[in-house]
């Protein structure tokens, strides 16, 4: 065993080697330039950076553009901060390139649908600019204690990043003109560096996961698991954010003075939500708590990427709703069918419906669409038909919910856990088949996953005198590498005994990770399902990984937000 100077020393190490991460994930988006010509004095500057680069490369699928991209972030830099500032300069300014080009390319299109996706590509484009920056603003404040947070987080935008990319190109399907394909290949070189910079980030945290930091770890404040069982039963870490504790101990309305109340009664300061926006504050501190009183609100909603930290409660699920009929029969692009999008990070939905009520008749029809970072839902309803939840990206946690739906009700690719939670497959159309989840990963180091965690599978009303009649499935791989854990679940008898159905042809069944582990109820049984290569037999310890406390650090976070959670495996 290695003393702990040596330890120290191989921490020290792998910490340096991080700085130069970053600046490989600075260029995560930048088209990559030719090579200018060295100085005859450079020379021993550049090999020296052109070992780190080579180094640092090695990880990457895509060396040839890794090392090129990290050449114009500046070779004969020896300062890493420099390096980053440059790395994240250019990347940010290639990435605004493209989105521009998507503005020129929409003023040469006539398809309206193929205008609409150019648009989208233009502001998925800031999407994946705003992260390049919080990558960036969090540099700046590294607390080397949380190493493995600021990785966490490094991976987490890096995957939202390619994210946002194949989002964009998903907008092109079924459009006429070959905008879409002008796109693809715009986004080719910045697909490639993002992927390299996610190879990089991942090696490097495997380094340090391997090292014993417990040197760095002193002022860490790790919640156990013993203290989080306790959450919801009236005791709560003194650090917990004062006002969504006691959301938790009191009825809002009662002992909790909301900070903005609408009611279509009349009895708050607004009578629909879209009024109310405009009173929410932008990039806030501190949590801002909107009340949205008992009744039916037809309004579509965005909750803006600025809006930081906010609480949305209703008085119950079945009581405050909010519904409306976006869908992509009438036009628009899945991606903007939502009824309520939901972006600004620390998010809180409490007792409270969202709904899309166009119905299965007009496909693709999102009720929710979620890309916030560190977003909790509890004790909601998101109901509709096919595409319901749109978990799109980032880190996210569901509890007490529940989703109904028939075809990949669930889908999208963010890192998504959902506990004591209930999927209801509702009666499609005629020619339909139901897919309960359609994770949607592209690369297989991307951090995200759909995970089920002692939920219940089931039958909604409407398809239980029909059940005979439809197939249901758990999944289907929407992206090559779609990851779907279903564990300690309950599993009714709905769901078919080959459990998973392909998504075109042998797409994705080699490379995607279904699992399923611990579960019951008479639609769990292994004995049929089908052998794809993709489906995984995980072990105890394996399934550990996709538990709140170790897939999502849940612990580091979730107690700021007062809902209950097992951080672990449950008792079922």
């Amino acid at each position: 065993m290695a003393s702990d100077g040596k330890k120290k020393k191989l921490a020290i190490v792998a910490v340096s080697s991080l700085i130069l991460v970053v600046a490989v994930v600075a260029v995560v988006a930048g088209v990559t330039m030719s090579k200018g010509d060295s100085k005859q004095g450079e020379t021993k500057e550049v090999s020296a950076s052109m070992k780190a680069i080579e180094a640092m490369c090695q990880p990457a699928d895509y060396k040839e553009s890794c090392v090129k991209s990290l050449e114009t972030a500046g070779p004969n830099v020896t300062d890493p901060k420099e390096l980053i500032k440059a790395g994240f300069n250019v990347a940010m300014k290639k990435i605004s390139e493209a989105a521009e080009k998507s503005v020129t390319l929409k003023e040469l299109a006539k398809d309206p649908r193929t205008s609409q996706a150019l648009q989208n590509c233009k502001e998925l484009m800031e999407y994946a600019i705003d992260d390049l920056q919080s990558s960036f603003d969090k540099l700046g404040g590294l607390d080397m204690s949380k190493v493995d947070d600021f990785l966490a987080d490094l991976k987490t935008w890096l995957g939202a990043s390619i994210t946002y990319q194949e989002t964009c190109l998903d907008g092109f399907e079924n459009t006429t003109s070959d905008a879409g394909e002008k796109m693809r290949k715009a986004l080719n070189a910045t697909a490639e560096l993002t992927s390299n910079g996610l190879a990089m980030v991942t090696e490097i945290s495997s380094v340090l996961a391997n090292l014993n930091l417990n040197f760095l770890s002193g002022n860490r404040r790790l919640l156990q698991d013993s203290e989080v069982q306790v959450l919801g039963h009236g005791e709560f870490p003194m650090w917990m954010d004062p006002v969504r504790r006691r959301l938790l101990q009191a009825k809002v309305g009662v002992n909790l003075k909301p900070d903005l109340v609408v009611a279509k009664d009349g009895s708050g300061k607004y009578k629909t939500i879209t009024e109310a926006l405009k009173d929410i504050p932008l990039r806030s501190n501190k949590t801002f708590v909107l009340y949205v009183k008992e009744g039916v609100y037809r309004e579509q909603i965005i909750f803006d990427k600025k809006m930081w930290r906010l609480t949305l409660i209703g008085d119950g699920p079945t009581k405050t709703r909010i519904v409306y009929n976006s869908n992509y029969v009438d036009g628009v692009n899945t991606f903007k069918t939502a009824t309520v999008a939901v972006l600004g990070e620390q998010f809180l939905a409490k007792d409270i419906g969202f709904e899309n009520d166009a119905g299965a008749i007009k496909h693709q029809a999102v009720a929710l669409r979620v890309q916030s970072d560190f977003s909790v839902f509890y004790n909601c309803h998101m109901d509709g038909y096919q595409d319901t939840l749109y978990t799109h990206a980032h880190r996210q946690f569901y509890r007490d919910c529940t989703i109904s739906g028939t075809i990949d009700f669930i889908f999208g690719d963010a890192s998504a856990i959902f506990q004591n939670c209930k999927m209801l497959v509702r009666k499609p159309l005629d020619n339909q088949q139901c897919i309960v989840t359609a994770q949607g990963r592209k690369e297989r180091r991307q951090p995200s996953a759909i995970i089920l965690q002692n939920c219940t599978i089931t039958a909604d009303a409407s398809y239980v005198p029909v059940k005979a009649k439809f197939r249901s499935f758990l999944g289907r791989p929407w992206k090559e590498y779609s990851r779907t854990i279903i564990m300690q679940s309950f599993i009714d008898d709905i769901i078919q005994p080959e459990g998973w159905l392909p998504w075109m042809g042998d797409f994705g069944i080699k490379t995607c990770f279904y699992s399923e582990f611990g579960n019951r109820g008479p639609g769990s049984s292994m004995t049929g399902r089908v052998k794809w290569k993709g489906i995984k037999t995980i072990t105890p310890a394996h399934a550990v990984d996709f538990t709140v406390g170790t897939f999502l650090r849940g612990n580091t976070w979730l107690p700021k937000f007062g809902v209950p959670f097992s951080a672990g495996m449950m008792a079922v």
